[in-house]
Parts: structure tokens; sequence; C-alpha cells
């Protein structure tokens, strides 16, 4: 079998290699949906399983076999293709009623979750430069680090909301909340940390910044208008019962704006995903139902598609056992500096402001999640050159274990979705805190 598979062309080993990861995550997430955890847990796990730390211990180098090293820039380009409408799928769907949160408890919960974990992991990665720290400086790294301490991943926190049925409950809101400004402020950090790490000198960081903030004021100033004029005509066409606008030509019309807006991040010196990202802020929220359908349905079945591809490829530069027992200290001092920072960040501020213990104890639960976009983090730094491969392994396994843990905590507290909606949000979106909370 291994020579029959030697044998075949490049294009089928790479669409073979898709399709194995796309079934190995359908089998595993499947075989263990009685666990109750997120998908996103099964598919690092699956990404981690296919590459040398389990498959790689096979005989016949299993790992190098099915995802061969010539073909690995292709299954790579095509996972980015699936991480760039990701992002910008989640660009789109967070509410910027959250990023301009007038409340002085939700605000004040949200940096402190935010700037705690990353003070503790800055000051962590003063420890750990002299033996990971990549091709960078040790005040980029820890600044790097500090931001990778500090991600709370939106996405799949709203997710795993869903899937609980937690989003109706204080805890719930009040953690989406903090988590798409800490992801907004997340993304800036990183950023900076792109132009610092990619660029030769400090001139160069400056010319970098300078233009991500030119990219910024187009896309916000100029490209945003015009797209809410064109949703305000199709949510008026939709309304009349007119079919006003061809829902393939919007699918088209997105998902090229979304690419072109990472071409032009890639080109200024930036990841392309923050372009995507980007792209996502700027599309408007009151597009027509039909044709905001018509754009996310397809886009998120190409993501659901490529994404596994995604894990895959991350998992392939993932190899627990090189990890060796000095790892696996460090392992357990980054997973205590993450899990705290985010605890202490969260917990002491919601309690401030009038939280009950188990509901801000359920925050910091929830605020542990890191999921996909901690990976994606992770893989900028990787390529950059800012963390070396242990380290880089290590931090997977955090973000798999952060994820992971979030369900179980939560149903050791006895936190569980309420019997009939409450009343978690007030018209504006905004969480409603008791006690003091209220201002």
């Amino acid at each position: 079998m291994s020579m029959w598979f030697r044998d075949l062309p490049s294009d089928c080993v790479v669409l073979a290699d898709v399709a194995i990861a796309v079934l190995a995550g359908v089998a595993l997430i499947r075989a263990t949906r009685r666990l109750r955890q997120p998908a996103v847990v099964w598919e690092i796990a699956v990404g981690i399983m296919l590459g040398p730390s389990l498959l790689g211990l096979l005989p016949g180098d299993l790992d190098t076999l099915l995802f061969p090293m010539a073909q690995r820039p292709t299954l790579t380009a095509m996972s980015e293709l699936g991480l760039l409408f990701f992002m910008f799928l989640a660009g789109w769907e967070m509410n910027p009623r959250m990023l301009r949160s007038g409340r002085s408890a939700v605000v004040t919960t949200a940096l402190s979750a935010m700037a705690v974990p990353f003070v503790m992991g800055a000051g962590l990665a003063f420890v750990l430069a002299s033996d990971h720290r990549g091709q960078t400086s040790t005040s980029a790294f820890a600044l790097y680090f500090g931001t990778t301490m500090a991600i709370t991943a939106f996405p799949v926190l709203a997710r795993i909301l869903h899937d609980t049925g937690l989003g109706r409950t204080q805890a719930g809101v009040l953690s989406l909340t903090c988590a798409a400004i800490g992801d907004g402020i997340a993304w800036c950090l990183l950023i900076v940390v792109v132009a610092v790490a990619s660029a030769d000198g400090a001139g160069q960081v400056w010319q970098t910044l300078l233009m991500a903030a030119v990219l910024g004021v187009v896309l916000f100033g100029l490209v945003r208008p015009l797209l809410a004029r064109w949703a305000a005509r199709t949510e008026r066409d939709e309304a009349a019962g007119q079919d006003g606008t061809d829902g393939n030509r919007a699918f088209l019309l997105a998902g090229s704006f979304a690419v072109l807006c990472g071409c032009a991040t890639a080109w200024i010196g930036i990841h392309p995903i923050l372009g995507a990202f980007a792209a996502g802020l700027v599309m408007p929220r009151t597009i027509g139902p039909r044709t905001r359908q018509a754009v996310e349905v397809p886009l998120a079945r190409v993501s659901a598609l490529l994404l596994p591809v995604y894990f895959v490829v991350t998992g392939l530069s993932v190899d627990i056992k090189a990890i060796g027992w000095a790892g696996a200290g460090e392992l357990c001092l980054i997973m205590v500096v993450a899990v705290a920072g985010k605890f202490l960040g969260s917990m002491i501020p919601a309690r401030s402001f009038g939280v009950p213990w188990r509901e801000a104890g359920a925050l910091g639960i929830l605020m542990n999640t890191r999921g996909l976009t901690e990976l994606v983090v992770l893989g900028i730094g990787h390529d950059l050159g800012v963390i070396d491969d242990q380290l880089f392994s290590v931090m997977v396994i955090m973000a798999l274990l952060t994820t992971a843990m979030a369900g179980p905590l939560l149903r050791l507290i006895g936190v569980t979705a309420p019997t009939a909606p409450t009343s978690p949000a007030d018209s504006d979106g905004t969480p409603a805190l008791s006690g003091s909370a209220r201002n």
C-alpha cells in the first residue's frame, strides 16, 4: 500500500490528504460526541494524531507517507484559504456594539481579562526567552507571548454558549462581550508584533504600521459606507419582495473582498488573515437576510471543508515526544499562568461589580477558551520564527487543554442553562450586571 500511495500523482496525493483530514475529523467527532466537547477540540486532536506525535510513531513513517513534504506547501495554501473565509465570517459575526460598550463594568472586566494574562505571560516570556526565543528580539518575544496568553477564542466561545444554552446567562453574555473586546485588542497587538518581528529595523516597523493605518482608514472610511448603501438597497428590495441582488454574485464579491483584503495586508507585511478579519468587520450587519445567507452559507461550507486541513498542517509541526521532561514542566508552568491569568483577570472585577461567585467562576472558565484563535496566533508566530518548534508544540497542547476543560468545569461548579429566557442583556446588547454593576 505504501508503494501504491507513493506512486500517486502529486495532485491526487493532495486531494487524498484533504479527504483524510475531513473524514478523520468527522469520525472522531462522531465517536466522541457523548463527551460533549466542541468540535474544535477534536479537530485539533485529529491534527496532532495525524502528525509525528501519533501516526509518526507507527512503522513506516506514515505521517510523511500520507503527507509528503513536497505536498505540504499546497496543503498549507488550501488551509489558509479556509482560514481566510473563517476569519472573514468571524469578523462579520462580531457585534460592533460589544466593542463600543459604554458600561464601565463591562469595559473594566474586559480590559482586566486581557491585561492580567498579558502581563503574566509577558513576565513568563523572559523566563522562556533564552531557550525558545526564535529569530527575534526578547522584547518582541515577550509582547507576542503575552498576546498568546490573553487570547479568548470569540467564535469558539460563541459556539460553546450556543451548544450549552449558556448564551442567555449572565456569565455567558458577559464572557462573549469581554471576548469580543479582548479579541479586538489582541488583533491590534498582533499587528504590532508581526510588524516588529518581520521588519529589518525601526523604520520599517513604523512604515508597516503606517500602511496598516492607511488601509484601516480606507476600509472603514471609504469602503464601509459604500457597503452600507448596498446593504440598505438589498434590505429594501427584499422587504418589497424583490430579488434585487444575485446571491451568487454577492457570494463571489464577498469572497473576493476577503481575499483581496488578505492580499493587501500580506503586501503591507502583515498576515493575510488579519486583512480578512478586517474585511468582515467592515461588512454591514443590516444586509438583507436572503442576501446574507447567500454569502454566509457557501463561505461557511468552504471553510468547514478546508479548516480540517489547517488543523492537520498545524499538527504536522507538533511533536509531543520531542517535548521531553523539561517541556512537560514548561507546559505545566504555562498552563498555570494561562488559566490563573484569565481567572484573576475576569473573576476579580466581575465580583467587584456584584456578580455572584458562581457566575464569576463561570466567567473565568469561559474566558479560558482559546481554541482556533490561539492556533492561528501560534501559527503566525511559528511562521515568523518568533517561537521555536518545541514551544509551538507546548502552546498547541495548552490551547487544546484550556478549551477542553471548559465544559467539565462548568458542570463541576453547577452552571447550567436557564429553563426559560432571563434578561441577560439590555436593548443595546450590553450585558446586564447585578447590584452595583449597573451604571
